[in-house]
């Protein structure tokens, strides 16, 4: 696996550490998955002020609401019954 080096201030370095100590990881490892976790929170915050300022917009609101009913009818999708 390729490496890059990232300098961190001291502080962060200490609690990387700590965590990747008590998770019995690498901080390597550590780090990358608070990364993709970060990644995954800044995605979900971008999408969640996207809807908020579609629901803003009525018209826009109901356009949304009809694309989802589309959805719904695929929801049941090739599911059989036990």
């Amino acid at each position: 696996m390729e490496s890059t080096t990232v300098r961190i201030d001291p502080r962060a370095h200490i609690m990387l550490r700590r965590i990747a100590e008590q998770s019995k990881e690498s901080m390597q490892s550590t780090l990358t998955k608070a990364i993709e976790l970060y990644r995954r929170q800044t995605f979900l915050k971008r999408a969640n002020l996207a809807f908020a300022a579609m629901r803003k917009d009525p018209k826009a609101w109901q356009e949304e609401l009809k694309e989802r009913e589309g959805w719904d009818s695929t929801l049941l999708d090739d599911v059989r019954e036990s």
